[in-house]
């Protein structure tokens, strides 16, 4: 189990999904494997998890500012904190949130983002570039937020 990208076919906007494959001790979050939704419904509303939330927004909106190809520079920081708006790309947050993944009747907490390309047609889906660009944003956050 692990990252999934779900790209609408009828409007320009992509699903991530992306379950915690490991406690995160920062987050007060040390059980990720869980044997039933409702157990995982317990850690979605925790503050832990909320945190885990914030800080994936702020990440990503510094992530979403920035080309793939500028992310091999290498911090030693979560984020850089530069949210100058990337020219080059329009996608915005429009949701981000907890969700139940299940693995083999194992469920795990995760977070479920979506995102909008704001300048492409509105009936149309996402080019497979932009798809792919996507793809490089939500391996970006799961490696500054260690998440796998």
């Amino acid at each position: 189990m692990g990252l999934r990208i779900l790209p609408d076919e009828d409007k320009p906007s992509v699903a991530i999904e992306i379950p915690l494959a490991k406690p995160l001790p920062d987050y007060d979050l040390n059980d990720v494997e869980l044997p039933t939704p409702r157990d995982v419904d317990g850690v979605l509303v925790s503050q832990g998890f909320r945190d885990l939330v914030d800080d994936a927004r702020g990440v990503l909106l510094e992530i979403l500012c920035k080309r793939p190809a500028d992310f091999t520079h290498e911090s030693s920081e979560i984020t850089d904190i530069d949210l100058t708006p990337a020219a080059f790309y329009p996608l915005e947050i429009t949701q981000l949130t907890g969700a139940i993944s299940s693995d083999d009747e194992i469920y795990h907490p995760g977070l479920w983002i979506v995102l909008q390309d704001v300048k492409a047609p509105k009936d149309k889906p996402l080019p497979n570039a932009t798809l792919e660009h996507v793809k490089q944003y939500a391996g970006e956050l799961v490696k500054r937020l260690e998440l796998a």
